[in-house]
């Protein structure tokens, strides 16, 4: 099992900055990315589109980097509300020409994002019905691109409900973008989920969280991201049901909000995470 970092780790330094954080101390390049990626001797990353030029003669020179230092990569769209519950046609089209950009960085996989907490509490059948239909236009230019398309679970549909679109869609260029921590704060078992989804998945997103005391319950972060093994999230169980259901991808660690324990400092808890996943990847 490979190990690897999605760039969303690093929003701050990015220049996305929740209300409820610090500004970082500095910005970060996404060639300055990759080569903290390369120093921590990960396999992989996911890049977040939101903060890449669009550009396909720079995405060709970033292929040229992730080429020379070794890195398997997934091109990850849809930053925030994806597809918008299946309501809107525009985010449709730049989801399938967004192809085109992991077909110049070399990705075979590009995560995608179908809704998100924003439409949670709307109605979920015409959610899923939409969906549904995009994606059964999506996956005939992935097949044309032989990228594959994963879908995540962002904190707006529960496992059943994911599995629900794979299978009405039935492509093998429409699998799943498994984050460990959103099931987690959906209060959807990821243990379950996983032993529905593994066989779908194509891409992950390895999350650890813990409670933040004093955080609205009903607010996202209320469960907020740690080191990957200081959490709730059994994410060697997890790896182990990927690992038994022939995942070949890479375990990509994903910190989102840190929790205030860890000052601010993504990127310690960035290395503590890979360190750990390292010693999970061993034993599988």
């Amino acid at each position: 099992m490979k190990v690897g970092i999605d760039s969303y780790c690093y929003h701050r330094f990015f220049g996305e900055v929740y209300p409820q954080q610090n500004a970082a101390p500095s910005k970060l390049s996404l060639e300055a990315f990759l080569d903290r990626a390369r120093a921590l001797k990960v396999d992989g990353v996911s890049l977040e589109s939101c903060y890449i030029n669009p550009d396909l003669h720079y995405l060709r020179h970033i292929r040229g980097i992730l080429d020379s230092y070794g890195l398997d990569r997934v091109w990850a769209w849809g930053h925030r509300d994806g597809l918008e519950g299946g309501t809107s046609e525009a985010a449709l089209v730049q989801m399938i020409a967004h192809l085109d950009c992991a077909d110049a960085i070399g990705a075979k996989v590009m995560r995608v994002v179908g809704s998100s907490r924003k439409f949670r509490h709307e109605p979920h059948n015409a959610q899923l019905d939409g969906l549904t239909r995009m994606f059964l236009e999506a996956v005939k230019p992935a097949r044309d691109h032989d990228i594959k398309l994963a879908l995540e679970n962002h904190i707006d549909f529960d496992s059943d409900e994911i599995l629900s679109v794979i299978e009405r869609v039935g492509s093998p260029f429409l699998g799943v973008n498994f984050d460990t921590g959103n099931f987690v704060r959906l209060l959807d078992d990821p243990i379950r989920a996983m032993t529905k989804l593994g066989k779908y998945t194509y891409a992950t997103h390895v999350k650890d969280l813990k409670i933040q005391r004093g955080a609205p319950a009903d607010e996202w972060f209320f469960f907020s991201s740690t080191p990957v093994g200081d959490g709730i999230v059994d994410n060697r169980k997890l790896a182990e049901l990927l690992a038994e259901a022939g995942y070949t991808g890479f375990l990509a660690v994903e910190i989102d909000f840190l929790h205030p324990d860890y000052s601010d400092d993504e990127d310690a808890a960035v290395e503590k995470s890979v360190t750990e996943l390292r010693k999970i990847a061993a034993d599988l």
